[in-house]
């Protein structure tokens, strides 16, 4: 039984067919679907192996932090994308704030 399959199990309660608006499964079931389908090289990097980890407990745990393993898809997707802080874009906010009595 692969990770697909027990992401199935226990979004549905093992019925593939289910539908449930709420449900994760579709798209866990897509990231697991991606992930399999990775070269051997590239899965082997720290950045897939944690993303698969994570998909894994999520999987093996009954449901459990589902956003845990979407940071860890999202992490291993960017790991080639350098994060730069913008000092322009922040809103600089000089002086004492003003209290609405004294508007």
């Amino acid at each position: 039984m692969g990770i697909p399959d027990q992401i199935i199990g226990v979004e549905s309660g093992g019925n593939p067919n289910a539908t449930n608006p709420d449900s994760s499964a579709g798209d866990l079931r897509d990231a697991a679907t991606y992930i399999t389908k990775l070269p051997k090289k590239e899965a082997d990097t720290a950045e897939w192996q944690a993303a698969i980890e994570a998909l894994m407990l999520v999987a093996t745990s009954g449901g459990g932090p589902t956003m845990l393993a979407r940071i860890g898809i999202m992490r291993a997707l960017n790991r080639h994308v350098e994060r730069v802080f913008n000092p322009s874009r922040k809103e600089k906010h000089w002086g004492r704030r003003k209290l609405a009595r004294d508007r």
